[in-house]
């Protein structure tokens, strides 16, 4: 039985499960991403979040904590060198899930785990801004007036004006009508 056992064992003995986080860790601070499943991902959180934690104070005794987990001397290189510079200021949550849906083979739920401060793309569309269009429901009604020729201009024009609207409609339409057949006799 599992009672109060708090932690996914994800089906494995406790040495390859150690094993198989201290890989998938050491592969996530090299490569700042990876794909896996989401109980995989979940449990690695649990993992390599407390070593981005230790990794902010760089000192012999912290850098021989964190090899004792990760058994990489490349991963820990990069962890103290450029991992814990960009991620000094943050309080932590230094990894992001995305879920990508099912694997093929055998349906597991798939996700790609990152860490925060990688990501260039979403790092530039939060730091720009959204820019929001006001719109109004006060009885302005948009009509494009189109020419051939001319791209199509947007204006807007008040309600009572349809009768408008239906000449300029007509105006364009006879416009094109009147144009194809200059080609026709050309």
């Amino acid at each position: 039985m599992r009672h109060r056992k708090s932690f996914n064992h994800l089906g494995r003995k406790s040495a390859h499960r150690k094993a198989m986080l201290a890989n998938m860790a050491a592969s996530l601070i090299l490569h700042k991403r990876i794909k896996t499943t989401t109980a995989k991902a979940k449990e690695l959180r649990t993992y390599v979040e407390p070593l981005i934690t230790k990794s902010k104070e760089d000192s012999t005794n912290s850098r021989r904590v964190v090899f004792g987990y990760l058994q990489d001397k490349d991963a820990v290189t990069e962890l103290f060198r450029e991992v814990a510079v960009k991620v000094a200021e943050r309080p932590g949550g230094y990894t992001r899930i995305i879920k990508l849906g099912t694997r093929l083979g055998d349906n597991a739920d798939m996700c790609i785990m990152e860490l925060v401060d990688f990501n260039e793309n979403l790092l530039k569309t939060s730091t720009a801004g959204k820019a929001k269009a006001k719109s109004s429901r006060r009885g302005t009604k948009k009509k494009v007036e189109a020419t051939v020729g001319e791209p199509a201009k947007v204006k807007t024009a008040p309600a009572a004006t349809a009768i408008e609207d239906a000449k300029i409609v007509e105006d364009s339409k006879s416009a094109e009508v009147s144009e194809i057949e200059e080609k026709k006799e050309e």
